[in-house]
């Protein structure tokens, strides 16, 4: 499993338990954090196969999960269940993403540095084998690079005016909204990396 998707040895250890129990449901486990606090939160974006999951589907998932976890008790402390989409600028964690995403912006940071740079922001153009493929400028030019999936530590779409446009259209498209619902001043100010507020399900406590 990718580390862009469970980062530490305890993240993959609930990832193992969690994920057969989103895919029966029909859903896909995109990114689960333990974080840390006074009480712990455990933060988990799940998507549909083919995008755009619902806050009630949310919830489904949250159930699901937190039934699980009840029985397994892999956690020792108290801890909050946060079940969300991946949100507007979502995080890139599969490397099927690059692929699905390809045409947009993103930012991607590796691991080690690659030639002197850790950070690489530019339009993504796809995957080829392992490899992401992200063009960017150096100088006047525009170079297109492949860097290896397992070289990334982070990835996620930057928040655009396009990509928020695109993200309306396709919940327009899937019939989540209507027209007369769509108001995109309603993004001028948009909390980043913990999905769309409106897509979180109602909190789950241990």
């Amino acid at each position: 499993m990718s580390d862009l998707i469970a980062k530490t040895a305890m993240d993959r250890r609930l990832a193992d338990i969690i994920t057969p129990v989103i895919e029966g449901l029909g859903f896909e486990l995109v990114r689960i954090r333990l974080m840390g606090g006074q009480t712990r939160t455990l933060q988990i974006m799940a998507d549909r196969p083919d995008g755009g999951i619902e806050v009630d589907e949310c919830g489904e998932i949250s159930t699901a999960v937190s039934a699980v976890l009840d029985v397994e008790d892999p956690i020792e402390d108290n801890y909050i269940l946060e079940v969300s989409s991946p949100g507007i600028d979502r995080p890139l964690t599969r490397l099927k993403d690059f692929e699905a995403w390809k045409g947009w912006e993103a930012r991607l940071e590796t691991t080690e540095l690659i030639d002197g740079r850790r950070r690489f922001k530019g339009m993504l153009a796809g995957i080829e084998g392992d490899e992401v493929l992200i063009e960017i400028e150096e100088g006047k030019e525009t170079l297109t690079i492949g860097l290896q999936f397992d070289w990334l530590s982070d990835a996620k779409l930057i928040l655009t005016d396009d990509l928020i446009a695109e993200m309306l259209r396709q919940k327009k498209v899937s019939g989540q909204i209507s027209d007369s619902e769509i108001d995109e001043t309603q993004f001028d100010e948009i909390e980043t990396d913990a999905g769309d507020d409106d897509d979180i399900a109602p909190v789950a406590k241990h």
